[in-house]
C-alpha cells in the first residue's frame, strides 16, 4: 500500500491517522505541492485533480480523503473507525464533512495561492481569511461535540471525526487562531496527540518534513 502525501496537507494527514489506527503497513510517496509535483504527468495519471492524498492498494488508485477513509473502513474492518449504530455513524460523517467540505476547501493551498498571486491579497489579509473560516467552522464543530468525553469526538474510540479534526486543529495553530472559545476541540486535540497513531501521523514525523 502506498500513500501519496504532502507532509503539511491536512487531507493526507487524515488518511495517515486512519492507516495508523488500523495498523496497516504503507509506504509514503511524497508529493511536494509547493514544487508543483502534483502537476507531473505520472501523478496526473493517478489523480487528475492534482491533489493529495492518493492511495494505491492492490494496484488500484483511490483519491479524496474521505473516500479513502470509507474504502479503508470497508476493506480493513478489523479496527473500525465507525460505530455500528446508524445514527452515530451519520453524526460522525456529518462532522467529518463539516471539516472536509465546509472549512478545508476555503483554506486549501491552491485557494491561498490564488488569493495571493491572482487577487493580490497581502499576507495579513490572507491570514485573516484563513482565520475567519476556521473560526466559523469551529463554532459548528464545538456545538456538535457537546456530548464528547473530551478525549474523542464521539464515543470512547477514535473515529473518522478525530482523523479529520486533529489535522484541522494543527492548521489552526499554524495560523495563530485563538482556540479559547473551543474547549472541547482543545481537549480532544491534546488527548489524541498523546496516542502513537496520531503522533506518527504529524507533519513533523513525515519523511518530507522540512
Amino acid at each position: 500500500m502506498k500513500l501519496y502525501s504532502y507532509f503539511r496537507s491536512s487531507a493526507a494527514y487524515r488518511v495517515r491517522i486512519a492507516l495508523n489506527l488500523k495498523q496497516l503497513d504503507y509506504a509514503i510517496q511524497p508529493v511536494h505541492l509547493l514544487k508543483n509535483e502534483q502537476q507531473q504527468e505520472h501523478y496526473l495519471a493517478l489523480n487528475p485533480s492534482q491533489l493529495v492524498p492518493s492511495l494505491t492498494d492492490q494496484d488500484q488508485p483511490f483519491t479524496q480523503s474521505l473516500n479513502i477513509l470509507e474504502y479503508l473502513e470497508e476493506r480493513y474492518p478489523t479496527r473500525p473507525l465507525l460505530p455500528t449504530d446508524l445514527v452515530e455513524r451519520a453524526k460522525i460523517r456529518a462532522f467529518s464533512q463539516t471539516i472536509a467540505c465546509d472549512i478545508h476547501p476555503l483554506d486549501n493551498l491552491r485557494v491561498l495561492k490564488y488569493l495571493k498571486h491572482e487577487l493580490a491579497v497581502n499576507d495579513e489579509q490572507k491570514n485573516q481569511w484563513y482565520q475567519h473560516w476556521i473560526i466559523e467552522g469551529f463554532k459548528s464543530l464545538e456545538k456538535q461535540l457537546k456530548s464528547s468525553n473530551g478525549q474523542f469526538c464521539f464515543g470512547t474510540d477514535a473515529t473518522f471525526a478525530d482523523c479529520c479534526l486533529i489535522p484541522q486543529v494543527y492548521n489552526a495553530k499554524r495560523f495563530n487562531v485563538d482556540l479559547s472559545d473551543f474547549p472541547k476541540i482543545q481537549s480532544i486535540d491534546q488527548y489524541c496527540l498523546t496516542l502513537p497513531a496520531f503522533l506518527k501521523a504529524t507533519p513533523e514525523q513525515q519523511p518530507d518534513w522540512e
